[in-house]
């Protein structure tokens, strides 16, 4: 066995919530493993881990068909010099987080070479594209499931797995600081706040963030004294900015760098696009209406694939629609304007929702970082 000084595992996240989740692992692989050694593709908080990034992060940050296939040339290259030089330096590990179109294909290759694979978070078979089960049992030596029904479903397809818990449950508060957030982001305390996250992808800044300012534009109108925050990631704060101007919302929303857990803790309620962020909106307890929107033609092939009624991960794992999903055509800067305000106009279904979440909080506790290195360190002793 490598000595600890040795050890080298390389990981690939390829988006903003496959870096939070990769940042909160290194945290217990380097607990486990003070002398780890990692690289790959990954963001700020991976780096912050002394994670080497061999490329940005920014470049796998892509959803959809039609925007894969746009960007595939790049993204082939980038996954063929990657394998290429894993292979060649031969990490003891690797680990992908998330990213499963990615990285998929990436650890069967490897796995197939000698390299030992985990694969952090389960593709979401149990919505939609079951048959990545096929490819799930040929890439990954172990799968780390942030949702306590998925072990067993894997497990049944011949795929080991572990129940891990979610992350991002350890780092939320059962009880957010809401006063506090105020006070840090400069907003009034006693003003209603709506969060407008329209998502960390270009593509989804391309299909939803007009949407969301044109929607914030109708909520001042109707509410002059409400104010908005938008958390961006900085290098999309340009494109983001253009859309401020051309919705008449410039001076009106506070832009923040980043910041989307300051953001969920200040809001009274938020206009967030499906994805991992709904899901931290759940765990913050706040009330929300879910959106999306994206190339037609994507949207149509997806929805061939779709096994469930909701998209949005709260409503999935409260086997109901316990919050409002406008998509595609429906999400309208009208619709998105009126379900956010009917949140504010309901405080008695918002305290429901809010137990609703703390209960699903507590289900998914866990002292995760612990967990997962303990499944690791069976992998590589296995």
């Amino acid at each position: 066995m490598q000595s600890v000084e040795q050890r080298r595992f390389a990981l690939v996240a390829g988006e903003a919530s496959g870096d939070l989740l990769a940042g909160l692992l290194l945290d217990g692989l380097q607990a486990r493993w003070p002398g780890l050694q990692t690289a790959g593709i990954g963001g700020p908080r991976m780096l912050a881990h002394g994670f080497e990034s061999w490329w940005p992060q920014e470049k796998l940050a892509v959803r959809g068909y039609i925007e894969v296939l746009r960007h595939y040339a790049e993204i082939a290259g980038i996954r063929r010099q990657l394998k290429a030089r894993l292979l060649q330096e031969r990490p003891e590990l690797f680990i992908g987080v998330d990213a499963p179109d990615f990285n998929l294909d990436l650890e069967a290759g490897l796995r197939s070479r000698g390299i030992k694979t985990v694969h952090f978070v389960c593709p979401s078979i149990w919505a939609w594209r079951p048959e990545r089960i096929e490819k799930i049992r040929a890439a990954a030596d172990h799968v780390l499931c942030i949702f306590p029904f998925e072990p067993e479903l894997l497990e049944k397809q011949g795929v080991a797995a572990s129940y891990v818990g979610h992350p991002v449950a350890n780092v939320i508060p059962m009880t957010p600081d809401r006063a506090a957030a105020r006070t840090a982001l400069g907003l009034a305390p006693d003003a209603q706040v709506v969060a407008l996250l329209p998502g960390s992808r270009r593509s989804e800044i391309r299909y939803l963030a007009a949407r969301f300012f044109a929607a914030a534009a109708l909520m001042q109108k109707t509410r002059p004294e409400l104010q908005f925050v938008a958390p961006i990631i900085p290098s999309l704060r340009a494109e983001v900015d253009a859309l401020v101007q051309a919705s008449g919302m410039a001076g009106r929303v506070k832009l923040l760098d980043g910041q989307s857990h300051a953001a969920l803790a200040a809001c009274d309620a938020t206009l967030i696009a499906s994805g991992t962020a709904t899901l931290e909106a759940a765990l913050f307890k706040r009330p929300m209406v879910i959106a999306y929107n994206m190339n037609g033609l994507s949207w149509r092939l997806m929805q061939r694939k779709q096994l469930q009624p909701w998209v949005g991960l709260p409503n999935i794992l409260c086997r109901e629609f316990v919050v409002p999903e406008l998509l595609q055509e429906a999400a309208t800067p009208e619709a998105l304007a009126g379900a956010t305000l009917a949140w504010l106009d309901a405080p008695e279904k918002t305290r429901a929702l809010q137990q609703r979440f703390s209960e699903l909080h507590v289900q998914l506790q866990r002292d995760t970082p612990t967990l997962c290195a303990d499944a690791i360190q069976k992998v590589l002793e296995g």
